[in-house]
């Protein structure tokens, strides 16, 4: 590992989606609490079939039997001890709520990767939030990504516009039409010598992609390579099935 490496920090797969949903500075989260609390539960899903305590058995969640260290012990029980399965989308909206984004949240505030901040309104409501205290854990998770994709972050791209823009003009000038010089400088994420990610980092990459964040944070990445590394992923998959039930019941509620 080089100086220029962030230090890894073993975050589990809710810690690291809830990391990267919510904005370094103040806090908030980046997508719909809706989203956010939905995601979160396929996160759940997504860690316990990691480390192999449950696993998808035709179209029901099953646990495997098997007794893992787990921070996710009670939804584990949950599964291991229900009368009857349930489908992977059944059970992210059983497991979604907003004590478990707050317990996660705390998770890593003993971490010391965030901080808890509160608002007061009107001087009885307390909104807490909590803002990014260590960036090397989320710098990581972000290179990894990148790595995997082949694009660079957002703020990447930002900080290079005035380089890519001067880039380009001096190709123009030289014969070079503005396209081919984007087209030079666009990365390729189907290289060769794009890392293989790992399969915590796929599972990453499909739970952010069901949240609408991945372009958001990646946007020079490829959508249908992004698809392609995570097709088919049942945790991310069950998060987009629930999403999609719940704005359209939004969207049918004026007309009720």
């Amino acid at each position: 590992m080089d100086a220029d490496t962030p230090k890894a920090v073993e975050l589990n797969l809710p810690q690291a989606f809830l990391l990267l949903a919510t904005t370094d500075k103040d806090g908030k989260p980046e997508v719909p609490v809706y989203a956010l609390r939905t995601t979160l539960a396929g996160a759940i899903l997504a860690e316990l079939e990691q480390i192999g305590a449950i696993e998808l058995q035709g179209k029901h969640v099953r646990a495997t039997g098997t007794t893992p260290t787990t921070d996710f012990q009670r939804e584990l029980d949950l599964i291991r001890h229900k009368s009857r399965p349930h489908t992977p989308k059944r059970w992210v909206s059983m497991l979604e709520n907003r004590a478990e984004v707050q317990r996660v949240y705390e998770g890593m505030a003993s971490l010391g990767i965030v901080e808890q901040a509160g608002e007061k309104h009107l001087g009885l409501f307390r909104t807490v939030r909590y803002p990014e205290k260590d960036h090397s854990p989320e710098a990581a998770l972000l290179k990894k990504i990148q790595a995997a994709l082949g694009a660079p972050t957002e703020t990447q791209v930002s900080d290079s516009t005035a380089t890519s823009t001067a880039t380009d003009e001096t190709a123009t000038d030289e014969g070079t039409t503005d396209t081919e010089a984007s087209d030079a400088t666009t990365l390729d994420p189907a290289k060769p010598d794009t890392k293989a990610p790992d399969d915590r980092t796929l599972a990453l990459i499909a739970l952010l992609q069901a949240a609408g964040l991945l372009h958001k944070l990646f946007p020079a990445a490829d959508r249908i390579w992004a698809g392609e590394l995570v097709k088919d992923y049942w945790p991310a998959r069950a998060v987009e099935d629930e999403l999609r039930m719940i704005r359209l019941a939004e969207q049918e509620a004026p007309a009720l």
